[in-house]
């Protein structure tokens, strides 16, 4: 929406009009609003873990538990190859970007249909909905990273300065869960039956993505239509960054990135032609 000041004898005025054309996105306006976008965030964390009895710390024990159910089935019973790494660690630094994933798309392919009497009762830019749900697993991403540099010392693994390129795949992951959660939260104004896709979507995802399993598993043949999936890339540059072991793959990295780019650009041309008609239908 673009703000224009008008004339009204006595007072100032702003009238609200809607940008024309297919590409005007309005992201100016997310500056502006950049205060309602840090409460929104912290309202979404506040309320996760209002009234639990452990709080935060389930942003540790999903993590863990998961790696210990991982390591058991996949490690131990089926011994899925880890390319040299202890299975625990293997599992542990793939589960970081994808619960991060999960959970962003989770919330943000639900935010607008959950945040109804919001949008029907006072102007700001809907954008901000989806992006703050998507910020707000950030929190538990650290303490998840920081039980992981817990657990690397007791397999004899050392961090490496691959780290320092961690905060790249952490923003890349969470493009990635922006990109697919604005046609998705789109869509579900209008089509409820995307809430119930959502969960099965990402169910199946993961197994379609190096969380369990290496990359060196995929047939070379297939690895270049593999690497479509933005998982990939941002699975294998978080194992390089945390673990060190090897070089990360980066044709898959350059080939998630560009899919993400291509994702973003037509969630976002969707999400914004459809706006205008978010609180009559929704």
């Amino acid at each position: 929406m673009e703000l224009t000041a008008g004339v009204t004898p006595g007072r100032p005025s702003v009238v609200i009009v809607p940008y024309k054309g297919l590409f005007q996105l309005d992201l100016p306006d997310i500056w502006r609003y950049r205060e309602l976008l840090y409460f929104l965030v912290w309202k979404d964390i506040l309320i996760r873990y209002k009234q639990t009895v452990i709080g935060m710390s389930w942003a540790i024990l999903q993590p863990l538990i998961t790696m210990v159910i991982f390591t058991v089935i996949f490690g131990t019973l089926v011994h899925v190859p880890s390319d040299g790494t202890p299975y625990p660690i293997f599992a542990f630094a793939a589960l970081l970007p994808w619960n991060f994933f999960s959970q962003a798309l989770s919330r943000s392919g639900a935010s607008l249909v959950g945040n109804t009497n919001l949008i029907t009762k006072v102007y700001f830019p809907r954008l901000l909905i989806p992006l703050s749900s998507t910020i707000s697993p950030v929190v538990d991403l650290f303490f998840s990273f920081l039980i992981l540099l817990v657990l690397m010392p007791m397999y004899g693994i050392a961090p490496t300065w691959g780290l320092l390129l961690l905060p790249l795949f952490v923003m890349l992951t969470l493009a990635t869960a922006l990109a697919v959660g604005l046609w998705l939260t789109t869509l579900n104004v209008k089509y409820r039956d995307v809430g119930y896709v959502i969960p099965f979507l990402i169910q199946i995802w993961m197994y379609a993505s190096p969380v369990v399993y290496p990359l060196s598993m995929v047939p070379a043949k297939w690895r270049l239509l593999y690497s479509l999936n933005p998982m990939v890339g941002i699975i294998e540059g978080f194992r390089w960054a945390i673990i060190g072991s090897g070089r990360p793959d980066v044709l898959s990295i350059v080939i998630s990135s560009l899919v993400v780019v291509v994702l973003m650009a037509g969630g976002l041309i969707y999400f914004k032609n459809m706006e205008q008609t978010f609180a009559d239908i929704i």
